[in-house]
This record gives C-alpha cells, sequence and structure tokens, in this order.
C-alpha cells in the first residue's frame, strides 16, 4: 500500500462537510493539489466561485486539522488507502460521470479497479427465486472475467457477492469446497472503519480474502445514513459498463441505481419476475419501459 502520509492532504479534503465534487474539483483546477488548498488563507479562499463563507469557516477549520493524524493513524493499521481522482488506480469509467467523487476509500486489492465490471442490483427483502438468480448471474459473468460490483447490503447485494466467491450452488461461505471464479467489488454507504450491515462482517472478509476490495466516499467514523445510499449507488453504476437487476419492489431503492445508470449511459438488464410477486412490480416494469429481459448471462454479453 502507498505510503498514507504522501496521500494526507486528499484524507484532508474528504472530511470537509458539504464541499461537494463540483467545488472541490473547482479548488483543484485552480490550486492543483490538496496541500495547496490546505495552506490557503481566507482572503485567498474568497476569490474562488461558489466557494462561500460557511464554506471557508469549514475548509479552515481547526478541528478537522488536529484529527486528521488520527485518521492517517488509523489507515495505517488497518491497510485503508486513498485513491484521488488523480490516481491511476482510480477507476476511468468512473471519471466520466456528472459527479465523481473526488476520492475513494480502499481496503483489498485495489488493481482490479480499472477492470471490466458489472453492478448486480436489487432489493433487500429477496426471494429464493432471486437469491439464485443473483448467484447464478454473479458465478457465470465472473467466470468470464467479469468483476461483479454491490453494495455489501442484505438480499440482492448480499448474494451477487456469495456468488463470485461461492458460484451459484448452494454452498455457504464457511464451505471449503468454494469455487472462487472472479473478483467481487463493494461499495458502501459508511466509513471503512465499520461493516454495514453487522451480520456481513464475515462476507466482507471472505471478499478482502479471496481478491477482492471494498471501497467508499465517505471518511472513517461515517455512520451508514439514508441519505449516503443513493449517493453511494451511483458510484456502483458509475463503474459498471452496465447493471443487472434482480428483483425489485415498486419503490424500491434499486429504482434509484436505475436511474443512475441511464443518466450515465450505462446499459441496463433486468431477470423477469413472477407476475404475482411484489418483489417483481418493479423489475418488470423496468422491462416494459425497454430495459434488456435477460434470462441466460450469455445475453448480457
Amino acid at each position: 500500500m502507498n505510503n498514507i502520509e504522501n496521500k494526507k492532504y486528499w484524507v484532508w479534503l474528504s472530511l470537509i462537510p458539504n464541499l461537494g465534487s463540483k467545488k472541490t474539483l473547482e479548488l483543484l483546477k485552480i490550486y492543483k493539489t490538496p496541500e495547496m488548498i490546505y495552506n490557503l488563507k481566507e482572503e485567498e479562499l474568497s476569490i474562488v466561485k461558489g466557494i462561500g463563507l460557511g464554506t471557508i469557516k469549514k475548509i479552515l477549520d481547526i478541528k478537522i486539522r488536529n484529527n486528521l493524524e488520527k485518521h492517517i493513524e488509523y489507515m495505517q493499521k488497518n491497510n485503508i488507502d486513498i485513491i484521488s481522482i488523480a490516481d491511476e488506480e482510480y477507476p476511468k469509467i468512473l471519471k466520466e460521470i456528472h459527479d465523481p467523487p473526488i476520492s475513494l476509500y480502499s481496503k483489498g486489492n485495489k488493481n482490479i479497479l480499472n477492470d471490466r465490471c458489472i453492478g448486480v442490483i436489487g432489493c433487500r427483502d429477496v426471494s429464493e427465486y432471486g437469491k439464485k438468480a443473483a448467484k447464478y448471474f454473479a458465478f457465470n459473468l465472473a467466470k468470464k472475467g467479469i468483476n461483479i460490483i454491490s453494495g455489501l447490503a442484505k438480499g440482492v447485494d448480499s448474494y451477487a457477492h456469495i456468488g463470485t466467491i461461492c458460484g451459484q450452488h448452494d454452498v455457504t461461505l464457511e464451505a471449503n469446497n468454494k469455487q472462487i471464479c472472479g473478483k467481487t467489488i463493494a461499495v458502501v454507504g459508511n466509513g471503512l472503519d465499520m461493516i454495514y450491515p453487522k451480520e456481513n462482517e464475515f462476507l466482507a472478509k471472505e471478499i478482502l480474502q479471496t481478491g477482492g476490495v471494498i471501497l467508499s466516499e465517505y471518511p472513517l467514523g461515517t455512520k451508514p445514513e439514508k441519505m449516503n445510499f443513493p449517493a453511494r449507488n451511483r458510484i456502483i453504476s458509475g463503474m459498471s459498463k452496465g447493471i443487472l437487476v434482480v428483483e425489485a419492489k415498486e419503490k424500491s431503492g434499486t429504482l434509484i441505481t436505475v436511474d443512475f445508470a441511464l443518466e450515465q449511459g450505462r446499459d441496463v438488464f433486468v431477470v423477469p419476475g413472477n407476475i404475482d410477486s411484489i418483489r417483481s412490480v418493479g423489475t418488470n416494469r423496468l422491462i416494459q419501459q425497454g430495459a434488456k429481459l435477460v434470462t441466460n448471462y450469455n445475453e448480457i454479453f
């Protein structure tokens, strides 16, 4: 892992609340590096378009600066890296979206971030059919050398990760006969000093042990607040060539990711569902609206 001390100003930049990608990019466009921004005075910051007094106070906040070393120390002890938008490892396809994250905290194999990826998403309240479909597609797409991206949430997300690690059959993560066939990437809506939901701690460990990576744009200490997940979803679709929707209810949060994917020009594939199931209302409607119906992983190619 790169020396975090060399990246501490990127960590500092990520700690400034509500700065946003646009304002940050504007600052970087003018001043080139986070270290230069760190050393600016109030009068210098005030000439930047869109940077108001409230934002200036946050940039100059001494409490944030005093906490920086604690973050660096924790990252070093726990093998957490930060990948800035200026780094080679940063996913190139993600730079194309409207508001790319300025930096990504990472734990695991960051060398896979520029490989071909597909997002596999769906509802948390997944059916047995949804579990099998998520594992089937994840397993077979991973065998073809495509990384599987999802959000480490309950339901379809978990089974997409599990399918990549364990295959499509009814095998568990604890089994010795894992059919590891590819790499999986988990993008989370909290800091990497915690795993959410807690029940997926073992799954997170398996993702790392099998050559995958866990990512977040949120600094350490960020709790999994509800508002973080829609922003997280734009990264899942933004890093993917396309997304596969396995199950989605009528007002599922999954549909937010679909909206991001369409806005970003990504392909949307949908597994059709039982017309009697509430978990299929959203997916079947997507098919009616023109998403690509798939019943076999080869149809995605």
